[in-house]
């Protein structure tokens, strides 16, 4: 970590007005979904074949290597093909291309559950076997947080969603307090922490006000915190929170944080028995006829979210489309993907072009990193492909908030540069070096 880090935060400008008050939230039922068979980077096992009839709730594939994570179909239909598709990250991926009978026919997933009734061990079950993941972005495996906790001091609920333009988790939180609220007070009693608390920003007055109605009466804390970017990162809301630092992990400073759209997921399959099926999805930016919030099937296409809404703004051509947030999504070429459980946006901004200069050595991007690296000495040991210095300067440990580019004054796309840094560390990893 550099010396001379400033603030290591900033407050964004977040767009977020173009759809936290629009009262459309379009649910889409599109002809065909294709299911993407990953969970982050690790493949998963179709459990069905070309031919076979699927219903909505039916367990379709699972990942089984060192976790465990069952995926349910989105739509009832039938399996016409499993081929690669491209996904958000621009890698070419196995999916399951249902097509859609539109019939809606469910099976039952799986039982719900009294969460108060319940044994610990038998919550802990429940939370692996319905799938339940982190829709934050991660989409990591949810039970592996509470398998065991240790020493856990607080459970915090990340309502935050500090990204610009994107608000699917405030929709989804107003549109589902009971399920929010289920949820939380299940994982309250599976994390075995002395207190509780939902993070929310402090400028959502109407929405904290509300939730403090709703928990009312129990341990949970309605905690609101600054307008700043990025307090949605774990490392941040924990400092926050807890005023304490962490090495890997945030139980280390007896935290465990999970999404609050991962906390309704978790109500609903308590309360209804329904697994992850569908999603809130923010379809926004200036590039757009009508941002909105939208509710689609898990393998729904972009493409198909961007029409339903209106499309493109007439006589724009030249489009920035980005899976997620613009601070830490990447662009991408085309709108030919498909949306999977943690994808919470997708945004479209017109492309303008802005006049670029040598960096000033300013050391902006310095100041405000959020993991106090140092970008432009980063940048500089990965363009000569020193591993050991980028080793030394820690690139492994950005996050990848585009804090860095935001803020530079020669419009430097300085993210991309330790993106490009953190490659050669992998390669040689890869290559068996150290």
């Amino acid at each position: 970590m550099s010396l001379f880090t400033g603030p290591m935060h900033f407050h964004l400008d977040g767009h977020k007005d173009l759809t936290i008050h629009n009262d459309q939230c379009k649910k889409l039922d599109p002809d065909t979904v294709w299911f993407p068979l990953y969970n982050g980077a690790a493949p998963c096992k179709p459990l069905v074949k070309v031919g076979d009839e699927v219903k909505v709730g039916m367990k379709i594939a699972e990942r089984n290597d060192h976790f465990y994570l069952p995926l349910y179909s989105p739509v009832s239909g039938t399996v016409t093909a499993i081929e690669k598709f491209m996904n958000s990250g621009m890698a070419q991926a196995e999916h399951i291309r249902i097509q859609n009978d539109h019939k809606g026919t469910e099976v039952e997933a799986f039982k719900p559950l009294d969460y108060e009734k319940a044994t610990r061990e038998e919550l802990v079950a429940f939370v692996k076997e319905s799938g339940m993941l982190g829709m934050g972005g991660a989409g990591f495996p949810t039970y592996v947080k509470y398998m065991k906790p240790e020493n856990i001091d607080l459970l915090a609920i990340n309502g935050v969603e500090c990204e610009p333009y994107l608000t699917a988790d405030y929709i989804n939180i107003n549109a589902n307090t009971d399920l929010l609220k289920a949820g939380v007070l299940a994982f309250f009693k599976l994390s075995t922490a002395k207190k509780a608390c939902i993070a929310i920003k402090e400028d959502k007055k109407e929405q904290i006000a509300k939730l403090k109605e709703v928990f009312a009466g129990t341990p949970v804390e309605i905690t609101a915190v600054p307008n700043i970017y990025p307090m949605g990162w774990e490392r941040t809301l924990v400092y926050q929170l807890t005023g304490k630092r962490y090495d890997r992990l945030p139980a280390e400073a007896g935290v465990i944080v999970s999404n609050a759209s991962t906390a309704i997921a978790f109500g609903n399959a308590l309360v209804n028995g329904k697994p992850i099926t569908h999603r809130y999805v923010t379809c926004s930016g200036d590039a757009l006829e009508n941002p909105q919030n939208v509710i689609v099937p898990i393998g729904t296409k972009a493409c198909e979210i961007i029409d339903a809404i209106g499309g493109y703004k007439n006589g724009t051509e030249d489009v920035l489309l980005i899976p997620g947030g613009p601070m830490m999504g990447k662009t991408i070429p085309n709108d030919q993907w498909v949306i999977s459980a943690q994808n919470n946006g997708i945004t479209a901004l017109v492309n303008r072009q802005e006049d670029k200069s040598g960096c000033l050595r300013c050391g902006k991007c310095t100041e405000m990193c959020p993991s106090g690296l140092q970008p432009v000495r980063i940048a500089g040991a990965g363009k000569v492909r020193d591993d050991a210095a980028l080793n030394k300067l820690h690139v492994m440990d950005c996050i990848e908030c585009g804090l860095c580019s935001y803020i530079c004054p020669s419009k430097i796309d300085v993210t991309e540069n330790v993106r490009r840094a953190k490659n050669v560390v992998r390669m040689k990893q890869q290559k068996g070096g150290k």
